[in-house]
Formats: structure tokens, C-alpha cells, sequence
């Protein structure tokens, strides 16, 4: 198993005459100050009842929160961490780079080899760096329409391509996690350019095609949904919409926000295309490329990314696009991301969906395990699999929240939402996992005594 068998040093020894501040009382004053108490809704545990916990440091596979608990963590920053928390060689690379300065507003050189070591993964040719996901699937939406001449834009219920006004609708993740009925602060006319379909339907896909496919400007899907919970692309999916959206002129937006270089080193592109033998024409990238600083792009065909400006007469731009200390935490977590790690996690990854699967199937819980690579996510109350959304949101969240809790108080940090994927690193090492599975068991009793 790739890692370390090391739990979390704080970096800052508190004295012991000072008590420090606990995660309530930092909630208190962060609810003072930021709506909610937090920057992104999903961390606010809402969805599953009480204080969420305030990170004071990370090390391998371990947080340790301002309380001093220690959790195995399962999120790993939602995706980014792919070696793991503080690794050694990221932060020698990020420290070199803040030695020279942080932002110069001009360009660098670890914003070229990122950019060359993106697109000898992918099927892109041309990569434009930004800040966020969301700024990426923008960006990418825009230059379809570019391109294409067109406004529509055709997404499935429950992927989540960032908080983009036209692609709020039936996002699924945050938006689902807090029953958000609709879009508030959003215009009306934002999202009626925008065909919302269920996921993995083939027939939906062809009756929208047949009916308004001249007026499409591009389909975008995830490339493995995990916003609403995992859901892979059944077998030949991607290639189906690839080869009609070529049909019908539209284009083909694969948003690896969360898959690209989380699941292999070419994405979830490399576990279907590179063998079927299509490519996307746009793929939006975040999370792992950023090393967990926030560094995003997107890339495609030459053609299509020449329209961009300077070159092209559609426009976007960013301050903070292309940052250097950014960009190189992110060249030098791909750098150290080869086939081996990717093997690794895999490995962990397959053993902690197994040993969930078997807790709850011993405490009589039924549940759907399922994963998309190395992502998985644990549907509880549900039997068989989970095609879309709509099966996806027949889960019993309310088991999930006791499931949660049991797994929080033993020290195993999950994702603070049943519409979440679970994420592991190349740091899991044989302790971290042997925690999560003891662990296992009480939690699913725990589930049990709630589940309908």
C-alpha cells in the first residue's frame, strides 16, 4: 500500500495554560461573519445535523481538528489530494516557488509545463488555465456557443458543473443536499436555454436531439457523475453522445472536474474513450491539477480553443489564472502520480467499498455500493443499482445522517452528505484503512436502528 503509516502532528504545539478555541466556538464567530458560518454550503453539515468540525492540520491519509480529534480522512479536500495531505515533495516544490513571489500577472514557465503535461494526458490539444471549476465549465460553455452559433445547452439532473447561472438546474450535490427547489437569484431566462434530462437515458438524449438539434450548442455531461452520489456512465454511454453531438453539429463537453486525474492519469477519458476511440471536443479540468490550490482549465480541439482571445473573437480572461505557485503544486502532484499510485488507491479504494458493503449487509441495511474508478459512493435503503438522479434521491439520508455521526465519533472524517463520492489517497496506508473498517460495523448498526 502506498503511504505512510503516520498519523497528525500539529504544527503548532498550543500552550499548555492557553486553551484554544473548540470547532462550536469557531463556528459561533465564523457565523458572525460568513452566511452560514461557511464558504461552501456542503461544509456547513446541514444535511447531516450538528457542528461541523474546523481543521486545524493534515498529514497523510489523518486530519486533526482545533478539538485535537483525529479522523481518517474520505474526503481529501473533496478530490484534490491525490498523494495525500502535506506531502513532502508538493510542499518542497510550492515553498520553492513562494520564495520567488506569489503573482506576477504575467506569464510563467510552471504555467507552460503544467499546460504540456495536461495535454500529453488527455485528448486535448489546447488548454486554457483559470481559477475554479466553475470558471472553467463557464468558460467552456461560452466558447461552444462561440463556436457553434447557437444557445442551447443540453445537461443531465443531478451532474454538477459548478454554480454557473444556465447550469443550476437539477445540479444535483450542494443544491440536492439542501432541497433547493428551484434556482433563487438566478433569471428566468438564464436557465431557459438550458434541457435538462436524466442521466444514462439514451432515448431522452435522441428525442431532444431529433427535436432541437440544430439549435444545440453542445451537450455537457460529468464524465463519471459524483454529484449525486457516484453514478458511473453505463458501458458505451460517453461514445453515444460523443457520436451525437457530431451528428447533430453540437459539441461534446466532458466536465473531468472531479474524474481528471482522480481516477488514472488520462481521467475518466482513459477508463472509456481511449479504448472506444472517440474525444471529447471541450474537457473542463480543476481539483487534482491544483495540487489543493485553487487552479483550474479547460482544453479541447485546436480549432475550437482558436476562437478563444487573443487568437479568437471570444472572450475570457483571469487575474490569478495560471498561478505560479498554483500551477506548481499542481505539476508536481502529476508528476508524482504514475501508474503505480493510481494502483494503490485503486486497491484501497476497492477494499473499503467491500468492507462497507459487507458491515451493512451484516446488520441487514440495504444499500448500493457503487463505484466509478477509484470514487465510490454508499447509497443506504435502496436495492439495485442507481442509473440517475431520480433513484439516486430515493436514499434514506436520515440513515446516512446516523451512518455519518457513528463514523465521525470513531475518528473517520466521510463526506458531510448522502449525494457525495467517497475519495482516498495514495497516503491510505494498511492503518488508515484497518481504522475506517473497525469502524464499520458500529455505524452500520447505528444506520440500521434509523433506515425504513
Amino acid at each position: 500500500m502506498v503511504g505512510e503509516n503516520t498519523c497528525v502532528s500539529d504544527p503548532v504545539t498550543p500552550s499548555p495554560t492557553r486553551r484554544t478555541a473548540s470547532s462550536a466556538e469557531w463556528f459561533q464567530r465564523a457565523h458572525r461573519v460568513t452566511p452560514g458560518g461557511v464558504n461552501s454550503p456542503v461544509r456547513a453539515f446541514n444535511a447531516v445535523g450538528g457542528t461541523p468540525r474546523f481543521m486545524a492540520s493534515g498529514l497523510g491519509a489523518w486530519l486533526r481538528d482545533v478539538d485535537g480529534n483525529e479522523y481518517v480522512d474520505l474526503i481529501c479536500s473533496w478530490g484534490p489530494l491525490l498523494m495525500g495531505h502535506a506531502h513532502p515533495d508538493v510542499q518542497a516544490a510550492v515553498l520553492d516557488a513562494v520564495t520567488r513571489g506569489t503573482s506576477y500577472g504575467t506569464p510563467t514557465r510552471p504555467e507552460v509545463e503544467l499546460a504540456e503535461e495536461i495535454v500529453a494526458r488527455t485528448p486535448v490539444e489546447k488548454v486554457r488555465l483559470v481559477s475554479s471549476g466553475t470558471e472553467a465549465t463557464m468558460s467552456a460553455i461560452r466558447l461552444a456557443r462561440g463556436f457553434t452559433g447557437r444557445e442551447l445547452i443540453v445537461k443531465f439532473a443531478g451532474c454538477y458543473h459548478g454554480h454557473v447561472d444556465s447550469l443550476l438546474a437539477e445540479a444535483g450535490s450542494g443544491l440536492a443536499t439542501h432541497a433547493v427547489p428551484g434556482t433563487p437569484g438566478v433569471p428566468a431566462a438564464s436557465t431557459e436555454a438550458t434541457l435538462v434530462l436524466p442521466y444514462n437515458d439514451r432515448a431522452a438524449v435522441e428525442a431532444v436531439f431529433a427535436e432541437r438539434g440544430s439549435e444545440i450548442a453542445c451537450l455537457i455531461t460529468e464524465a463519471s457523475p459524483g454529484n449525486m452520489g457516484v453514478v458511473p456512465p453505463e458501458p458505451g454511454f460517453n461514445q453515444f453522445l460523443s457520436e451525437t453531438c457530431a451528428r447533430h453539429g453540437a459539441l461534446f463537453v466532458s466536465d473531468e472536474v472531479m474524474t481528471g486525474f482522480r481516477v488514472s492519469r488520462q481521467g475518466q477519458w482513459g477508463l472509456d474513450g481511449a479504448d472506444e476511440g472517440w474525444r471529447p471536443d471541450l474537457v473542463t479540468f480543476g481539483k487534482v491539477m491544483g495540487g489543493g490550490f485553487p487552479a483550474a482549465a479547460f482544453g479541447g480541439r485546436a480549432d475550437v480553443m482558436g476562437l478563444l482571445s487573443p487568437d479568437g473573437p471570444v472572450y475570457q480572461a483571469g487575474t490569478l489564472s495560471g498561478n505560479p505557485v498554483a500551477t506548481t503544486a499542481g505539476l508536481a502532484t502529476l508528476r508524482l502520480a504514475t501508474d503505480e499510485v493510481y494502483a494503490g488507491i485503486d486497491q484501497a479504494a476497492g477494499v473499503l467499498a467491500a468492507a462497507a458493503g459487507e458491515a451493512l449487509t451484516r446488520a441487514g441495511v440495504p444499500h448500493v455500493v457503487q463505484a466509478g474508478g477509484n470514487m465510490f459512493s454508499v447509497f443506504l435503503g435502496l436495492d439495485g443499482t442507481v442509473r440517475d438522479f431520480a433513484d439516486a434521491s430515493r436514499q434514506d439520508t436520515d440513515a446516512y445522517r446516523a451512518f455519518f455521526h457513528a463514523m465521525l465519533d470513531q475518528g473517520v472524517y466521510l463526506p458531510p452528505s448522502a449525494y457525495e463520492a467517497w475519495f482516498l489517497s495514495a497516503a491510505h496506508d494498511d492503518r488508515a484503512l484497518q481504522h475506517v473498517i473497525d469502524a464499520l460495523p458500529a455505524a452500520a448498526q447505528a444506520a440500521a436502528k434509523v433506515v425504513s
